[in-house]
């Protein structure tokens, strides 16, 4: 099954708030994280990215941090920028959408001169991330009650 979409960077706000819809419908919904750290200070000054349908339903969503907002994700490094809360819909997922969405972050991190782009990735996704270039490094943790590894990709 295709569904044609479109990725595009989330400048208007009607854009925003379907990025945190997806996002509370994934994280929250599905995987119980608490609310009151889904969304966090950083989503003020994020870039979103929004994949949509045609007929304007969101399928999925990620964010880019960069400059100052990344540096404490990236031991200080301005020039990585951060990948963060990627969520696809879960009726679409398997259709490339998650990809297309990591593309789209990845584009706009090269417009922004940055030379890599880090993320915590959730362990079952590890797999997604190294088909996409991402490479594992250091030891496993806990975010929000689920088990991550650091990944990074140079641009």
């Amino acid at each position: 099954m295709s569904v044609p979409y479109e990725v595009r960077v989330a400048e208007e706000a009607a854009d925003r708030e379907a990025c945190f819809v997806v996002r509370k419908e994934v994280f929250v919904g599905e995987q119980g994280v608490p609310e009151d750290i889904e969304y966090d200070s950083y989503d003020e000054g994020a870039l979103h990215v929004l994949a949509v349908r045609e007929d304007g339903v969101p399928l999925g969503t990620g964010r880019l941090l960069y400059g100052e907002a990344a540096a404490a994700k990236t031991d200080g490094d301005l020039t990585v920028g951060s990948l963060g809360r990627l969520a696809v819909k879960r009726e679409t997922r398997g259709l490339g959408v998650g990809a297309a969405i990591v593309v789209g972050i990845e584009d706009a991190a090269r417009t922004r001169g940055l030379a890599a782009v880090d993320l915590h990735a959730q362990t079952h996704a590890l797999g997604f991330y190294e088909r996409l270039g991402y490479v594992a490094y250091g030891p496993e943790f806990q975010d929000a009650g689920i088990a991550h590894r650091a990944m990074r990709k140079a641009l």
